[in-house]
């Protein structure tokens, strides 16, 4: 099985894995993010050993922040499961859009000393295909509409903290954080952009944005 296949079956997976725990809620979603949340700190650490305790401390926050407000959009936000696939949705599209525009279109890289296979064009194509895709979901389960615009500058957010974590890895010497999932390298490689749609969509809700 190529490279492509393995993403994508692995891919799959872990999407139903996250899906269907989100979708029960409780425990179930609760024990998934402390298990993805201890997974990205063993690995930042491995990344960034012998870079100072501001580098431990960072760590600890850049796992912990995002899973307490996935579990804060699924259990205290209104509509919080179908606010909670709204953010699952956004992070997953931009990646694949960034990804389908970068390869079939090519042309000016978008950060060349970070990370060289990205373009511009997957930038935007991944913009475009989050605000598609939440125009969808926000229509179909009638989530607050400020979502609409939200979606393109997550996405470009998102964009940013794949960019953040090409450079620590850079900087570590090393091509993936992990080898944990195949296809994917490690937990922080896949869940990168999460962290930050999480994270701020969380914000919005708490700023009273998503009225």
């Amino acid at each position: 099985m190529n490279n492509l296949a393995v993403r994508s079956v692995s891919g799959i997976a872990m999407a139903a894995v996250a899906l269907c725990a989100a979708f029960l809620g409780g425990y179930a979603f609760a024990v998934l993010a402390a298990l993805a949340a201890g997974m990205m700190f063993v690995e930042w650490r491995r990344l960034t050993a012998g870079w100072g305790l501001g580098w431990m401390i960072g760590g600890f926050f850049y796992a912990l922040v995002p899973a307490l407000a996935l579990l804060l959009l699924r259990d205290r936000a209104p509509q919080g499961l179908e606010l909670l696939y709204w953010v699952f949705i956004v992070t997953w599209t931009t990646d694949i859009g960034a990804y389908v525009a970068g390869r079939a279109i090519g042309g000016p890289k978008l950060a060349p000393t970070i990370s060289p296979n990205k373009t511009i064009a997957g930038l935007v194509g991944g913009m475009v295909s989050a605000s598609l895709a939440s125009w969808a979901w926000v229509q179909y389960v009638m989530l607050p509409l400020p979502l609409l615009w939200l979606a393109p500058l997550f996405a470009a957010a998102a964009q940013g903290g794949d960019l953040f974590e090409s450079w620590l890895k850079r900087r570590a010497g090393v091509k993936d954080s992990g080898t944990i999932l195949p296809g994917h390298g490690g937990v922080l490689d896949r869940l990168d952009g999460l962290v930050v749609v999480a994270t701020l969509t969380a914000l919005c809700l708490l700023a009273g944005v998503l009225q």
